[in-house]
């Protein structure tokens, strides 16, 4: 399996960060673009720099539109881009596609392949929704950073968790993340 993970400007570099080791610890490979807000958010909230994420995964420069990712004949299973920004949803959304990042994303609709998009903004206006729902039309899937409560966390790592393993159930990928509703307490 082969992985884009996008990171963008938008509050929750968490999630991506984190995403970006639970696909290396469950064998995936992950090919990663930040945008550079991207790389200054993950600093300023998570103590991380972009290039760290050199461990985990193949990390390419936002501005290589000549990077492997930005073609069609490379195959991928899909991308995630968590957190997105409502600027590059909108970008995405009208099919901007000026950077690796929104290229890549433009490429994955177009293969349609899975592109899942983690919006972090609050409130939102009538163009968020308009271009969520453009997407959504297109064939993304649009999950929103929006944790369950049901399996009463008591730690932050329990939330991010909770969001990373929905993205790895879009993807089919089986891990350990989270109890599953229905399932009895504590059970993996």
């Amino acid at each position: 399996m082969r992985i884009v993970v996008g990171i963008t400007g938008a509050s929750g570099s968490i999630y991506g960060y984190s995403l970006v080791r639970a696909l290396r610890e469950l064998g995936v490979d992950t090919y990663v673009v930040a945008t550079k807000m991207g790389g200054q958010v993950m600093q300023y909230e998570c103590g991380v720099k972009v290039e760290d994420l050199k461990k985990y995964a193949t990390l390419l420069d936002n501005q290589n539109l000549f990077a492997s990712i930005a073609s069609g004949s490379f195959l991928t299973d899909g991308m995630v881009v968590a957190p997105c920004s409502m600027n590059t949803l909108g970008g995405i959304a009208n099919g901007i596609g000026d950077t690796l990042l929104s290229r890549t994303a433009s490429v994955v609709l177009k293969e349609q392949r899975k592109l899942i998009l983690m919006t972090r903004e609050t409130p939102l206006h009538l163009i968020h929704l308009e271009n969520m729902t453009q997407l959504a039309r297109a064939g993304a899937v649009i999950m929103p950073a929006a944790p369950g409560f049901y399996h009463r966390p008591t730690e932050i790592w329990e939330l991010i968790n909770f969001m990373v393993a929905r993205i790895l159930d879009a993807f089919g990928i089986d891990h350990g993340l989270l109890t599953r509703w229905g399932e009895k307490e504590g059970v993996q």
